[in-house]
C-alpha cells in the first residue's frame, strides 16, 4: 500500500533537506505531487530532487554521498539510504542521502536525469564544506544496487558534462575521493543484462551500443577513484560477475580496488544481517575508507 501524505519520510535523524537545483532540474518535465512512500520505506513519485543532510555530533571533516537501490523505479530510503547514512553520522561522517530522479517518471532527460543529479549532489556538497566544515579531498560515495550503479557511473564518468551549468556550484569538480559500491549492478551487457537497471536506462530492445555507455566498467580510466566492492555470491539480482568485471577494469586501468566476495548474503542487504557474513562489511569498509 502507497501513502501519499506530504513527506512522511522525513526523518528526524535528517537535520536538513537540501533542495538540487535553484529551480527546475535541467530538461523540465516529470511527476507532480508530493513523494510516495511504501509502507516498506521506499520512495517514488520524486517532483524535487534533494540531500538529506545527516549530521554528526562531532563531525571528523569527512563526506559521503549515499544512494540507495531499487531497480531505478523506487529508492529503498528505510533498508539502504537511512540506516548507512545513521551508520556513518554515528561514525563522525557527514552523510548526504540522494533524491534522485527516476527515469520512468516522465523527465525529459530520461535517464540521464538521476546522473545528472549525482554530479550535482557532489558539487552541492563540496559547496557546503564551508559551511559543514568538511574537507572536500574527502567526499565519497556509497551506493547500494542501482544506486551503486548510478554513483559507480559518477565516479567513473566525473568529467562528462551531463548538463548544462546553471550556477557557481557548476565550476566545481564531480569527481568523489571514493566509491563504495555494494552489491552494484555494474554492467547492462548480455548475458547479465536482466536487470530492471538495463530496462529503465537501455529500453527494449537494448542496442549493444547503448548498453556498454550505460555500464560502468566501460568507463574505468587511470584518474578514477579508489573503489571498494561487496556483493554475495548468490546475488539473484546482480550477478556476482558485475563486481569482478568492476574489479578487472579497475586493474587494467591501475585504479586501487578492494573487492570482498561473501560466501552467501542474496541482494539488498544493507548494512548487513546480524549473525550472516554480510553483517561484516561495514567493518572493512571503514578500514578502507581511512586508508583510501
Amino acid at each position: 500500500m502507497v501513502a501519499r501524505a506530504r513527506d512522511r519520510m522525513e526523518p528526524s535523524e535528517a537535520s536538513d533537506i537540501l533542495p538540487l537545483w535553484p529551480d527546475r532540474p535541467p530538461g523540465g518535465g516529470g511527476p507532480s505531487g508530493p513523494v510516495e512512500v511504501s509502507d516498506k520505506g521506499a520512495i517514488h513519485n520524486i517532483a524535487v530532487p534533494a540531500l538529506e543532510l545527516y549530521r554528526p555530533e562531532r563531525a571528523n571533516g569527512m563526506a559521503v554521498l549515499v544512494a540507495a537501490g531499487g531497480g531505478y523505479k523506487r529508492i529503498q530510503m528505510e533498508s539502504e539510504a537511512r540506516p548507512a547514512a545513521r551508520w556513518l553520522a554515528a561514525r563522525g561522517v557527514t552523510a548526504f542521502v540522494l533524491r534522485y530522479r527516476l527515469p520512468g517518471e516522465g523527465w525529459t532527460n530520461g535517464p540521464l536525469a538521476p546522473l545528472q543529479d549525482a554530479q550535482r549532489a557532489l558539487r552541492l556538497v563540496a559547496g557546503s564544506a564551508g559551511r559543514l566544515k568538511l574537507d572536500v579531498a574527502r567526499i565519497g560515495v556509497l551506493g547500494f544496487s542501482a544506486g551503486g550503479h548510478l554513483l559507480g557511473l559518477a565516479a567513473t564518468r566525473s568529467a562528462f558534462a551531463s548538463y548544462a551549468p546553471v550556477d557557481g556550484l557548476d565550476s566545481g569538480s564531480a569527481r568523489p575521493a571514493r566509491a563504495a559500491l555494494i552489491y552494484p549492478v555494474v554492467t547492462l551487457l548480455p548475458p547479465y543484462n536482466h536487470t530492471s537497471t538495463r530496462v529503465q536506462l537501455v529500453g527494449h530492445p537494448p542496442t549493444r551500443a547503448m548498453s556498454a555507455d550505460w555500464s560502468v566498467e566501460t568507463h574505468v580510466r587511470a584518474r578514477c577513484p579508489p573503489l571498494f566492492l561487496v556483493q554475495a555470491e548468490d546475488d539473484p539480482i546482480s550477478d556476482i560477475a558485475n563486481t569482478a568485471l568492476l574489479e578487472r577494469a579497475a586493474r587494467e586501468a591501475d585504479v586501487p580496488v578492494e573487492r570482498h566476495v561473501l560466501p552467501s548474503g542474496g541482494h539488498g542487504f544493507g548494512l548487513g544481517r546480524p549473525g550472516a557474513p554480510s553483517a561484516e562489511w561495514p567493518d572493512w569498509y571503514a578500514a578502507w575508507a581511512g586508508r583510501a
